[in-house]
């Protein structure tokens, strides 16, 4: 069994929001441990020595040993409520590993080769990871620190499926049972650059063209260049008095 963490814990004696409160202004943080066919154990651990583990990835895909007093517990991390605001643990939810029992836990999902896989390298594309982490079961003895996906001959346009990740023996994928999720795959880049030009070019009128039908006159025009034809000229033609029919009299 692969130990990756050992820390210190007290078991606490009060509960409640008011005994948990208290126990944080004091720097420390309430745990709590079950499963193993036991009762569950409310626990105390170091806020200082949590916030220097938490950080780490490992942290929560590996089997921790708790010393417990005179006595030791191997457990994995199941959840881990972090304050909203501040960097201050809130509780620990932490469960007991029994090495003949299989264990579920998330395990994080490491690429190999993303940039000088065909579909980046030669054919542009872009990398989408739609996962990165997975739960996975196996025996304690084998469980494994991470799993690892092979881009290296991803092209343009293929996606890699929860399948497609190679499992070391004795691991297994719960969720394949149900479902092939997509995991990661490759596409074209998005061309916005191009469509906000075309955007633009539309947008401005070409050199000469007439402007369209209802649009307002250009600032500083003349009134009766807005009009059909030469405003002074009609102006004229209409101040002339008309001509008297027939002769002298």
């Amino acid at each position: 069994m692969r130990i990756a963490f050992t820390f210190g814990a007290d078991l606490r004696d009060t509960q409640g929001k008011g005994a948990s409160r208290r126990l944080r202004h004091k720097g420390k943080v309430p745990a709590i441990l079950y499963g193993g066919h036991q009762d569950a154990t409310a626990l105390i651990l170091d806020q200082q020595n949590l916030l220097t583990m938490v950080g780490n990835e490992r942290f929560y895909s590996s089997i921790v040993q708790l010393k417990i007093g005179d006595k030791t517990q191997e457990a994995i991390v199941k959840d881990i409520q972090m304050h909203p605001a501040k960097n201050v643990v809130v509780h620990v939810d932490l469960q007991r590993v029994v090495e003949s029992e299989k264990i579920r836990i998330m395990l994080p999902i490491h690429f190999k080769n993303e940039s000088v896989s065909p579909g980046v390298k030669v054919q542009g594309g872009v990398v989408s990871h739609m996962r990165s982490d997975v739960e996975i079961s196996c025996l304690p003895k084998d469980l494994p620190e991470f799993l690892e996906l092979d881009l290296i001959n991803m092209n343009l346009n293929e996606t890699k499926f929860l399948s497609d990740v190679p499992l070391p023996p004795g691991v297994a994928i719960p969720e394949l049972q149900h479902r092939n999720a997509p995991v990661v795959s490759i596409h074209s880049p998005r061309a916005e650059e191009p469509e906000a030009v075309v955007a633009e070019a539309a947008a401005t009128p070409a050199e000469g063209a007439a402007p369209a039908a209802g649009a307002a006159p250009a600032a500083g025009a003349k009134a009766g260049d807005a009009k059909g034809g030469d405003a002074k000229g009609g102006d004229k033609a209409a101040a002339a008095p008309a001509k008297k029919e027939g002769g002298k009299k």
